[in-house]
């Protein structure tokens, strides 16, 4: 328990953010070009945008953030990718619920919905994808 409070968690935690804010740049825009300009249906542009972005966030966390040298890398992106797949089915959802329920903005729902999965994958890449 004590490495949640350890410095070097805490510092993988802020590049993991980093990561993800790049991600976020390609998540919206990809997400955007689907949606607005090809005018495929919001939960698939969505969908479309979040596996874009867990992909190159797959190459600049096992380059920066981990520093994995594990040789299996079709293993470690399909670990990546399938805690990615987890983490859009909680995205999705979260996303649906916020503009069903509450009526809201789609891009700021999903900015919220981006925030949780966030959390969730850092937890679960740490302990199981570059462990």
């Amino acid at each position: 328990m004590s490495e949640f409070f350890s410095v070097s968690f805490f510092l993988k935690f802020l590049k993991f953010g980093v990561v993800g804010f790049s991600g976020l740049f390609v998540d919206f825009g990809i997400t955007y070009l689907c949606k607005e300009i090809f005018k495929i249906p919001k939960y698939i542009a969505n969908a479309i945008g979040f596996l874009m972005a867990a992909s190159t966030n797959y190459l600049l966390n096992r380059i920066w953030t981990f520093q994995s040298t594990n040789p299996e890398i079709a293993i470690e992106y399909g670990s990546f990718v399938f805690i990615s797949l987890i983490g859009l089915g909680i995205n999705t959802l979260i996303l649906w619920f916020i503009i069903t329920r509450y009526k809201q903005n789609f891009y700021l729902s999903k900015a919220l919905a981006i925030a949780v999965v966030t959390i969730w994958s850092f937890l679960a890449n740490t302990f199981f994808t570059f462990a």
